[in-house]
């Protein structure tokens, strides 16, 4: 781990890639915390490759080991939530952004539709 921000990850040729974590959820359905991430990259692009996988919590709070997804409803229901974050609204205190909900609720504890991890 860089920070709490990053991870490393193994790519399938054994490589250790740098990534920037975008965020983390847990999943009822499934019993299991997931994280999703991209690669840091020094060129900009203009399509993102996304990556996720399970973790267990590592013993200072962090994102610990990652396992990979093990099932096809699993790969839904991770597009599904990350179809569910609009990337370019947060509600977040810290970036000053107003929320950008999907219905229009007026509750100041709602976060749907937050694009960032902070609130989990």
């Amino acid at each position: 781990m860089e920070n709490e921000k990053q991870l490393i990850f193994v790519d399938e040729d054994g490589n250790e890639v740098l990534c920037n974590i975008l965020f983390t959820f847990d999943s009822e359905e499934f019993n299991k915390s997931y994280v999703l991430f991209t690669p840091v990259t020094s060129e900009e692009e203009e399509q993102i490759e996304v990556a996720a996988a399970s973790y267990v919590q590592g013993e200072d709070g962090t994102v610990g080991e990652l396992f990979a997804i093990e099932s096809d409803e699993e790969w839904q229901m991770i597009e599904d939530v990350l179809a569910s974050f609009d990337e370019d609204e947060c509600c977040c205190d810290e970036c000053g952004e107003d929320c950008d909900c999907d219905d229009d609720c007026e509750d100041e504890d709602c976060h749907h539709g937050c694009c960032c991890h902070h609130h989990e």
